[in-house]
């Protein structure tokens, strides 16, 4: 039985190493932080949106800046790489695109916009987008344990209980 066990945890250990990034996410890109880029590199970046401003030929993103994984999704962490401004022609649905929804763009850098934070003002680096991506809520799962200690029964009880993930999806906006 360890023998199946140890076996099916190399495999998906396997697997999850690796992962790559989406069709229209793929490429080279300048490996650097929106406060440390040139103008014209070609870069890949993804966060959280912030907000959404539609204008009559296209819509910017404000998003906060979030290292990518293996796949180029933003990693979920207490802390962000700054803020950034996306850029690209058409609508693009703040119903759909909403704070919060993690997004990745790839683009190049086309100089960098002076805005407001509160009181503070904020110098936002400007990507002009090739693709928005929109990535698909995580999803939280049960999965059964076979061990697992819960504090709050009034008796330790050792057994079979669930634990819960996260599992990713995927949707993309090109």
């Amino acid at each position: 039985m360890s023998f199946i066990r140890l076996s099916l945890t190399t495999a998906l250990l396997a697997l999850a190493g690796c992962a790559t990034a989406p069709k229209p996410l793929q490429g080279e890109f300048a490996a650097a932080a929106p406060d440390a880029v040139a103008d014209g590199q070609k870069v890949r970046w993804g966060g959280e949106i912030i907000r959404v401003d539609n204008a009559a030929d296209r819509s910017c993103f404000e998003v906060l800046a979030r290292p990518l994984d293996g796949s180029a999704r933003p990693l979920r962490r207490d802390r962000s790489d700054g803020r950034f401004l996306a850029c690209r022609s058409g609508f693009y649905d703040p119903a759909v695109f909403e704070p919060g929804r993690e997004i990745t763009v790839t683009g190049t850098i086309a100089g960098s916009e002076l805005r407001k934070v509160g009181d503070y003002d904020y110098r936002y680096t400007r990507v002009a987008a090739d693709v928005i991506y929109l990535w698909n809520e995580r999803e939280a799962l049960a999965y059964p344990s076979p061990w697992f200690y819960d504090p709050f029964w009034y008796r330790p009880w050792w057994g079979p209980s669930f634990v819960v993930i996260h599992h990713r999806h995927e949707r993309r906006k090109n």
